[in-house]
């Protein structure tokens, strides 16, 4: 496997799911839809491009977000079984951040799929401002909709992770 850190680093990647259905049987069961599956796909290969390799991911295990998550394994060309997360579906920031916190210290490179507002409040509360200026002005603009992509390096262990302990270095949303 490609070394996806270097140092005492480690790598965030923190993911909304992609576009879903408006409705389904439940609201844990919506599957994504088309402009979904490829705005993921999409993810993936820019992704790719960005060297990023997960040597783990924590998914919600939402239909949407698992959905997600292959299609995004899929364009980047990823072979990591995720960890499907109840917890995660309902989380709000602190326990989202939480269960972040749970990660073996032999994560190097971590990807977190999940729902808004939570993935949202997660990457702005991470960010500690000095990161990638374009990549930040566009989070800032664009919000974090459907598909958004954040990454961040991190300084500190899983364990240690808090406000600002992120420094953005790539943020992506989907065209299709």
């Amino acid at each position: 496997m490609q070394e996806s850190t270097t140092g005492g680093h480690r790598r965030l990647v923190i993911v909304r799911h992609a576009k879903a259905e408006p409705t389904g049987a439940t609201d844990h069961g919506r599957d994504l839809s088309d402009r979904g599956r490829a705005d993921a796909e999409e993810a993936g290969r820019w992704l790719r491009e960005q060297g990023v390799v997960p040597d783990a991911a924590l998914v919600s295990d939402a239909r949407r977000t698992h959905e997600t998550w292959l299609h995004l394994a899929l364009g980047a060309g990823w072979d990591v079984e995720p960890g499907l997360s109840p917890a995660l579906y309902a989380a709000g920031p602190d326990a989202a951040r939480d269960l972040v916190r749970e990660t073996g210290a032999g994560v190097g490179t971590l990807v977190v799929v999940g729902h808004n507002p939570t993935m949202a409040y997660v990457a702005e509360l991470l960010d500690d401002g000095d990161g990638d200026d374009d990549a930040t002005t566009d989070m800032v603009v664009a919000g974090f909709p459907p598909a958004s992509v954040a990454v961040f390096d991190v300084a500190c262990g899983w364990g240690d992770l808090d406000a600002g302990a992120g420094r953005l270095t790539g943020f992506h949303v989907g065209s299709a």
